[in-house]
């Protein structure tokens, strides 16, 4: 009997030793690690951009929200005030509107903003602080009418209260528009609050 057990050992433990788990070559290529967005540009020298005309800022589309670029606007001097509001605000459509610097588009920065879009002074019985858009801005997407209300309302285009006055071309009533920091965080899904303006 223990002659029996004693040769039964080895075949034990032979079959023991292939009940193991074998490793095996499993694929584990899932291609690249995704870089992260930096939506962070080296400082601008101001000195040199005051040369080049007013120094602005204007709201782009990084990493799904809105980031301050510095830009500039021409403005000729002795502009009258009225006239000065409209010439920024068109300013600031051109640069919305322009294609995204080499170091822009490689921090991650994009523009919803088609070009073409003219602004013009407030229409007869307008609040005087009113602009009026070549586009209708209930027909711009919501990451351009986003950035159109937060580059305005932060600029000298408005009355510095936050908000703004637009409309449409024709007699589409007024809006007042804020930028919210809600709206700079989900410019895609948050609509710039917004009230009719009644009053002229």
């Amino acid at each position: 009997m223990t002659v029996r057990r004693l040769l039964a050992l080895p075949v034990l433990a032979a079959l023991l030793a292939g009940c193991g788990i074998r490793s095996t070559e499993v694929p584990t290529d899932f291609g690249a690690a995704p870089s992260k967005v930096q939506c962070s540009l080296a400082e601008p020298d101001v000195s040199t951009q005051a040369s080049r005309g007013l120094p602005v800022q204007v709201f782009l589309l990084c990493g799904a929200s809105l980031v301050a670029v510095d830009r500039t606007v021409r403005v000729p001097n002795g502009t009258a005030d009225s006239q000065r509001r409209v010439l920024v605000a068109q300013g600031l459509l051109d640069q919305l509107a322009a294609t995204p610097s080499a170091a822009e588009k490689e921090a991650g920065y994009t523009t919803d903003v088609r070009g073409g879009m003219n602004v013009g002074g407030p229409h007869p019985g307008d609040p005087e602080d009113a602009l009026r858009l070549s586009t209708p801005p209930a027909d711009l997407t919501s990451f351009a009418l986003a950035q159109v209300v937060c580059t305005f309302s932060d600029s000298a285009a408005a009355e510095g209260d936050g908000s703004v006055v637009l409309g449409g071309p024709g007699r589409e009533p007024l809006r007042r528009y804020e930028c919210t920091d809600e709206v700079r965080s989900r410019p895609g899904t948050a609509q710039p609050p917004s009230t009719q303006v009644t009053d002229g």
